[in-house]
């Protein structure tokens, strides 16, 4: 049975630590592959500075272009509306049904699972994998499968703002999408 991650998120836009939680769970859990799924609208916040997703789309595909054991999943893009993970999951199971699928979340969305749609249901049809990050807790009643990986204290929200005041994003986000942010203008970066 094929073994595939799924890190969903805005990546609005995708940095170093989705690259770095992807790997290490690709590695720890000898996964076949991770794909990156941006979400169309997630229903548990307001996208913040949010640019059209083609945009999105495009520099989560430049984030990973380097891996080939990275995957971009459009699913969620191609549907529209709010992105319910129970939904998502289960098309994809039922266009994969030899796959087993492992969903990542940051410690922040492990707070949060008690609030998913239908989360019973989601987490006897999909393993759950956590990842730390700085301030949260990874404590839940939920089975979540928890990796160390390191832990670096980055929000996409920071480097949005960073992008707005032309501060340097060396080091933060894959060169590529450094240069498509600034080519297009996103955040307010020249």
């Amino acid at each position: 049975m094929k073994k595939v991650g799924i890190l969903g998120g805005t990546f609005n836009p995708p940095h170093i630590g989705h690259l770095i939680a992807a790997n290490e769970v690709l590695h720890t859990l000898h996964l076949d592959e991770i794909r990156f799924m941006p979400n169309a609208v997630p229903p548990h916040k307001r996208l913040a500075g949010h640019i059209a997703d083609e945009h999105r789309l495009h520099m989560a595909q430049l984030a990973i272009e380097d891996n080939k054991l990275f995957k971009l999943e459009t699913i969620e893009i191609e549907r529209a509306g709010v992105s319910y993970t129970i939904e998502t999951m289960r098309e994809l199971i039922k266009q994969e049904p030899d796959t087993s699928f492992y969903f990542i979340i940051g410690a922040d969305m492990i707070e949060y699972l008690p609030k998913w749609q239908e989360i019973d249901e989601l987490s006897r049809i999909v393993t759950f994998v956590g990842v730390k990050r700085p301030g949260y807790s990874t404590e839940t009643t939920y089975p979540v499968i928890l990796i160390e990986t390191p832990e670096i204290h980055l929000s996409s929200t920071i480097l949005r703002e960073k992008a707005a005041s032309n501060e340097t994003l060396h080091y933060l986000l894959p060169e590529p999408v450094i240069r498509y942010i600034k080519e297009n203008g996103l955040y307010g970066a020249e």
